[in-house]
C-alpha cells in the first residue's frame, strides 16, 4: 500500500461472534489475566478505536477471545484529506453562491453611553 496506513478495530464484532454482548463480560476474564480495568475503560476499549494499547492487554484479548490479531485489527489505507486554502477554510474568497453569500449580516457598531 502506498501512502499512510490506518486501521479498523473489530473488538465489538469479535465479542459478538463469541456470544459476548455486554462490555462487562470482558472484566472477569481480563482480571483472570491480571489486568484490572474499570468498567468505563473496558467500555472505551470495546466501543472506541484505541490509539494506544498495551501489548499485555492485546495479548489478553487474543487469548480470551481465541482469535488472531487479524481478527481484531484490520489495516486500511488512510482516507486522503483535501487541503483547503486558509482563506477558503475561514469562509472568505468564495463566490457568493458558496457558503453564506448575501446572507451575511452587517457588523454591529456599539457606541458608548453619552457619545454621539
Amino acid at each position: 500500500m502506498d501512502g499512510k496506513l490506518d486501521y479498523r478495530w473489530h473488538l465489538r464484532k469479535v465479542m459478538a461472534d463469541r456470544g459476548m454482548f455486554s462490555t462487562a463480560d470482558l472484566i472477569p476474564p481480563l482480571a483472570d489475566c491480571g489486568i484490572a480495568l474499570s468498567t468505563s475503560q473496558v467500555y472505551r476499549l470495546v466501543v472506541e478505536r484505541p490509539e494506544r494499547l498495551s501489548l499485555k492487554i492485546l495479548m489478553a484479548l487474543l487469548d480470551i477471545l481465541d482469535c488472531t490479531m487479524d481478527d481484531l485489527i484490520e489495516p486500511v489505507a488512510a482516507a486522503s484529506t483535501v487541503k483547503k486554502s486558509k482563506r477558503a477554510a475561514a469562509g472568505g474568497g468564495g463566490t457568493p453562491a458558496e457558503g453564506l453569500g448575501g446572507l451575511r449580516p452587517k457588523r454591529a457598531r456599539i457606541k458608548g453611553v453619552g457619545r454621539p
